[in-house]
């Protein structure tokens, strides 16, 4: 990785600068003076090509009027910003990482989703969504958390130079019976009118594939318009961003190993065809 380019954690936090500032209307001239630092370095920051102190960022909240538990988790992102990983385990930081995710995917020029056990959250139904949600969450978070993948959407489906996606997945997370029959269904009819977008390659590795590495796991490789690819890995308890070049290596890696043990498209679209078929007849 070139010495210039920004850690996930340096993006997220300039982010969050970036949009306290704009939310009270104050230009980088007017907030690099108010704390003493140039308006050139001040974008840096905001760019995540530097990386301010936690006084320096308190300091800036304070006079972005950012206070209370919201200061404290952005305070909270200056700190070990240049760490070759990003492991999120407290409930902050975990939001924190979920607003850097949808960051990166806003601005990606590829998106590559491994799952081999559900449907990719950018492909998921309302429906799917609640199913999985009911369970893993409290009922008033339902909907919030359901609303926020929903919009995830936007990343791939927009009108103006959506991202592409690859979405790699397992037979299993078609077979898996999520809600009633008539939610899979219509998770099934929407994977198949998703397939036809131009800008969307989904593919389904088969049991038959034998061993494959997404086998050990979910994972999403994320490939900005400009700077270097991302990996993004997540489980029940905690999310993990990864920028090394040798670490992503390994992950697109992996995500090729998957789409050559993949069915093609046409293959992969009978597939889901034949279980929609079998699902609407029992």
């Amino acid at each position: 990785m070139a010495a210039n380019t920004p850690t996930p954690k340096a993006l997220r936090l300039g982010t969050a600068l970036r949009e306290a500032r704009n939310a009270i209307g104050m230009s980088q001239m007017t907030l690099g003076e108010l704390v003493g630092i140039h308006h050139t370095i001040l974008s840096k920051i905001e760019n995540g090509h530097r990386v301010p102190t936690t006084e320096q960022t308190a300091t800036m909240l304070a006079h972005l009027r950012v206070n209370g538990e919201r200061a404290e988790a952005i305070i909270e992102l200056a700190r070990g910003t240049g760490n070759p990983l990003w492991l999120a385990v407290t409930l902050p930081d975990q939001q924190h990482q979920m607003e850097a995710l949808l960051d990166f995917e806003r601005n990606a020029r590829i998106i590559t989703e491994v799952s081999p056990l559900l449907v990719p959250g950018l492909l998921q139904t309302t429906g799917y969504i609640r199913a999985i949600m009911s369970t893993a969450v409290s009922p008033k978070e339902v909907e919030t958390r359901t609303a926020v993948r929903i919009g995830r959407r936007d990343s791939i489906i927009r009108e103006d130079n959506p991202a592409e996606f690859v979405a790699l997945i397992g037979e299993a997370s078609l077979r898996q019976m999520l809600g009633d029959k008539q939610v899979m269904i219509e998770q099934l009819r929407h994977l198949l009118r998703m397939a036809e977008r131009p800008n969307i390659d989904l593919r389904v590795v088969p049991f038959a594939s034998g061993w494959h590495p997404a086998l050990e796991g979910a994972f999403t490789v994320i490939e900005p318009k400009e700077g270097e690819p991302i990996v993004h890995l997540e489980n029940r308890r905690s999310g993990l961003f990864l920028h090394r070049p040798v670490d992503t290596k390994l992950y697109r890696e992996a995500a090729e190993w998957e789409r050559r043990v993949a069915m093609c498209q046409e293959k992969t679209s009978g597939l889901i065809t034949e279980l929609i078929n079998h699902m609407e007849s029992t």
